[in-house]
């Protein structure tokens, strides 16, 4: 592990987290160092076309196809990722008693497979499928073996990786792709069990995160720019209860009026040095 590059700069983060355990909520900076690419630039800027929306995804069976095309070549990526410095130190840290939990906007589960139990997993994991007509979940990798079955013109096409398992694909690539169909009823309106945009979190799962969020003694933020609403708002709730809020992320967020402090420091140094520095 690199040391990070100030550590006396990081002082005032040890000392607030050493008081009571904080809730830690993670974006997507958390994953880029284990090879994800991240949604926005510094300016909380989207990067790249617009992303596939709910009611286009569920109404529009052209969406379905342009969806799962891109998808079949983009999944190995998420599925070969794996867990950094960060999320490990993470894991560490909860371990220790030294942090209450993590609430996370990722969709790749590598907070899990790090070994943090509870993850409360704000939009979903691309690790699921559901089918909207049977309402029944079925594993990543069963459809990818349907989905490289039925395409095999599309083995050995070069994509651009975009965020959350998304690529760049000629739209050449589409027009001839069968999309999968479910293994329970046949059905072939297959979703990722994902939050998609214009898609609301789930009642019981932002239930669950304003709970955490309430009982912490604060909240820190690692790798999101906030843009998101159901993230900004837990963000609002901690300041509202008079407790700190803290981030370390590189560049803008939605709430930097309202943090206590801002660490913009790779989360891959910062977090395995809170877990050293707060241990025991």
């Amino acid at each position: 592990m690199n040391p990070p590059a100030a550590t006396s700069s990081l002082e005032p983060l040890a000392t607030v987290m050493d008081a009571q355990p904080f809730m830690v909520l993670t974006g997507a900076g958390i994953s880029t160092p284990s090879g994800i690419p991240d949604y926005r630039d510094s300016e909380g800027v989207r990067r790249g076309r617009q992303p596939m929306m709910y009611q286009e995804f569920l109404n529009q069976g052209e969406a379905r196809r342009r969806y799962w095309a891109r998808a079949m070549l983009g999944w190995p990526r998420i599925r070969q990722a794996r867990p950094n410095a960060a999320h490990l130190a993470l894991a560490q840290l909860q371990a220790a008693g030294r942090i209450a939990g993590v609430i996370t906007q990722n969709v790749d589960t590598l907070h899990d497979q790090a070994g943090s139990p509870g993850v409360i997993e704000l939009h979903g994991s691309l690790h699921w499928v559901r089918c909207l007509d049977c309402g029944q979940r079925s594993e990543r990798d069963a459809i990818q073996q349907q989905l490289e079955t039925q395409n095999p013109y599309l083995a050995g096409v070069d994509a651009v990786q975009a965020p959350d398992g998304d690529t760049l694909l000629d739209p050449a690539f589409e027009a001839r792709f069968q999309v999968p169909h479910c293994p329970h009823c046949q059905g072939t309106r297959l979703k990722p069990d994902v939050v998609f945009f214009g898609e609301n979190v789930a009642q019981a799962t932002a239930a669950q995160a304003w709970s955490a969020v309430h009982e912490a003694g604060g909240l820190l933020v690692v790798g999101s720019s906030l843009m998101a609403y159901s993230a900004f708002r837990l963000c609002r709730a901690v300041v509202e209860q008079g407790k700190p809020l803290l981030a370390i992320n590189f560049g803008k967020t939605r709430a930097d009026a309202l943090l206590d402090l801002k660490l913009e420091q790779p989360c891959d140094q910062v977090l395995p040095w809170l877990a050293e520095r707060l241990k025991g």
